[in-house]
């Protein structure tokens, strides 16, 4: 078995704070989803992407995943965990697609869910239910959104256990939300002898967005604007799910303030939330020594101390 480096995976640094790393899984998700990259090889990038966000997000089990690797796993081309190796942190996982790889199941204990073997008796039973990851889109959640799902159900052959594939068209209804179980009635597993088959039951992730935080059903976006606008007012073109709109950035604004836009944000079941932009006052690189001149005329003739009582009882 072969050691996973998850931080060569993502592109980062082992020493990379959480939000670098998220940032980073956030576009190659995105890159690698199957329903924007063609490329045959997409989907397994898209799940190892995932798998090592699963384990580097949370701090625990990435202290654990830290301590194999410098038990030496990165120089190992057939990995084996330490002698009496136990995870203290596995869980309910919740990896795109629903299945773990042998390095992750080794360490960690396997992944989300049952798979779709099972035991089959000569006896009237009904099918088995099965559960998948259905990764969706914010954008796909403002409107009912029609997806192809391709998964496995076990079928009897000769007295053996085998499966076979399926593909189904299935009605994500608009406003799912992280974490919603979506039944399918009938599309599990064939019963045995007269009994009904088992239901295909979604497991809904919405795939991180490049510029979207989810808050409940309200959107926060990070707006980067100029230390002058944010003294002088302006406005700027902010990107929602439906397209861009106008947004009026009033004088004297700050940094970190949040302005707040109705009805701009994902489809609950008592209307719509709301779309927060949060300002960001980003400096300007200080590109020549008359740009500094100007800056210093302006510290000068606006006398402000932003530590003023700063510290005081």
């Amino acid at each position: 078995m072969e050691f996973k480096d998850y931080y060569q995976i993502l592109g980062v640094a082992p020493e990379a704070e959480t939000s670098e790393i998220k940032a980073a899984y956030r576009r190659l998700a995105r890159k690698y989803h199957p329903d924007l990259n063609p490329e045959k090889d997409a989907e397994e990038k898209f799940k190892e992407v995932a798998e090592a966000w699963e384990v580097l997000k949370e701090d625990n089990r990435r202290a654990e995943y830290d301590e194999l690797r410098r038990y030496g796993g990165k120089h190992r081309q057939h990995f084996e965990p330490p002698p009496g190796w136990r995870s203290a942190t596995g869980g309910d996982f919740q990896h795109f697609g629903g299945d773990f790889s042998e390095f992750f199941q080794s360490i960690f204990g396997g992944g989300f869910g049952e798979g779709p073997g099972g035991v089959w008796r000569q006896f009237d039973a009904r099918g088995q239910d099965i559960e998948i990851q259905m990764p969706v889109f914010l954008e796909e959640t403002v409107a009912d959104t029609r997806k192809q799902v391709n998964y496995e159900i076990p079928a009897m052959d000769r007295d053996s256990l085998g499966s076979i594939k399926k593909t189904l068209n299935v009605t994500i209804p608009a406003g799912v939300t992280d974490g919603e179980r979506i039944r399918v009635r009938g599309q599990g597993a064939p019963g045995q002898g007269k009994a009904p088959p088992g239901d295909l039951y979604l497991h809904i992730r919405l795939v991180p967005h490049p510029l979207f935080d989810v808050e409940g059903h309200n959107l926060l976006i990070t707006v980067p604007v100029a230390p002058w606008e944010a003294a002088l007012g302006t406005k700027v073109m902010v990107p929602t799910l439906e397209g861009k709109i106008s947004l009026t950035i009033a004088s004297g604004s700050k940094s970190g303030q949040k302005l707040r836009v109705r009805g701009k944000g994902l489809v609950g079941k008592t209307g719509k939330g709301d779309l927060l932009a949060v300002l960001k006052v980003v400096m300007p690189p200080l590109v020549s020594r008359e740009v500094q001149d100007l800056w210093r005329q302006l510290s000068e003739k606006a006398a402000f101390d932003p530590r003023a009582g700063w510290g005081s009882k």
